[in-house]
């Protein structure tokens, strides 16, 4: 990857992944975009654009003003806001991807754009959900992913892009916060735990859902897009795990560290639909051989770095 165009680049991936790629790749070569401008840390850290992913000629135009040949598309409404408006997330998330693919066939880019485990559905086999398997999702956000990994591979079959793309688990991360999306509870918590010493959740104890830590994740996408295409079978998209737990076993590893936390439940019906229709584990084995996936942090080693980075006036004990 020489020049990035990163859509979404203010969002809980985004304003993470492209300080992670100008690292990598060179300030001037990664460019961010993103609907308003929120984040100073990406937007006055390099090359940033006002980017609205429904508008497909100002996305040509700014892929072609900084010659980028790579595009990693983000922007996204997410599951819980997604099934509260469902016609916008059809808008958005299809439309705005519709929009990315067509320029990246135009340009001859490189294309990344995140699945996840929403694509799965009810009937689909729960623990140690297969690479390839039943896909009826019954949310908007599940039905735009699906679509999402078919359009992928219709352009890289049809067309010969070089898509690519990962189904993630729910995403932890102390650098933004929760922007929607059913496993967010696993971000709050933590905060909670530090603030008020309390979380009142709203998943059930017993919901098992995977998890990354954002490190993780971000690793994750740099080795898929640096990796051999000709090893590539799937593409579109990965299976990528690192942990499973529910929000009893969050609660307990806090209190390792933090004894007084207390845990109480306050059910949300949608969001406790959306994340019982979803797999309560993940098979990461095709990752792993086809393009070396692998994972640093369980949830004992995330706990302490996310309450140690969260609260970095008081060292957490390991």
């Amino acid at each position: 990857m020489k020049k990035i165009l990163i859509t979404g680049a203010l969002g809980q991936i985004g304003s993470e992944l492209t300080a992670t790629l100008r690292h990598i790749y060179g300030t001037d070569n990664v460019v961010a975009t993103d609907i308003k401008r929120t984040v100073r840390e990406v937007s006055e850290s390099g090359p940033f654009e006002i980017l609205d992913v429904t508008d497909g000629t100002t996305m040509l135009n700014i892929a072609s003003q900084y010659q980028v040949d790579t595009i990693i598309h983000l922007a996204a409404l997410l599951s819980a806001k997604a099934e509260e408006q469902p016609l916008l997330a059809w808008n958005l998330n299809m439309n705005g991807l519709i929009n990315a693919l067509e320029i990246a066939k135009e340009r001859n880019c490189q294309f990344f754009t995140p699945s996840s485990i929403g694509a799965f559905g009810p009937a689909t086999p729960k623990d140690m959900t297969p690479q390839d398997t039943l896909m009826r999702p019954t949310t908007m956000y599940g039905v735009n992913k699906v679509a999402g990994e078919l359009l992928a591979d219709y352009y890289f079959h049809k067309y010969g892009v070089d898509t690519r793309g990962l189904r993630f688990p729910g995403l932890i991360s102390y650098v933004t916060p929760p922007g929607g999306g059913t496993t967010d509870y696993a971000v709050e918590i933590y905060h909670e735990a530090l603030n008020c010493g309390k979380y009142t959740c709203y998943l059930n104890k017993g919901t098992y859902l995977d998890m990354m830590y954002m490190p993780d994740a971000l690793q994750a996408i740099v080795d898929l897009m640096e990796a051999d295409p000709a090893k590539l079978s799937h593409r579109n998209s990965f299976n990528v795990t690192a942990m499973s737990f529910d929000p009893e076993q969050v609660a307990t590893e806090i209190k390792k560290h933090l004894p007084h936390f207390n845990i109480s439940y306050k059910i949300d019906p949608i969001r406790q639909a959306i994340a019982d229709s979803w797999p309560n584990s993940l098979d990461a084995s095709i990752a792993k051989e086809e393009w070396g996936f692998k994972t640093h942090y369980d949830l004992a080693s995330m706990t302490v770095d996310m309450l140690e980075k969260l609260n970095y006036n008081r060292p957490i004990a390991s």
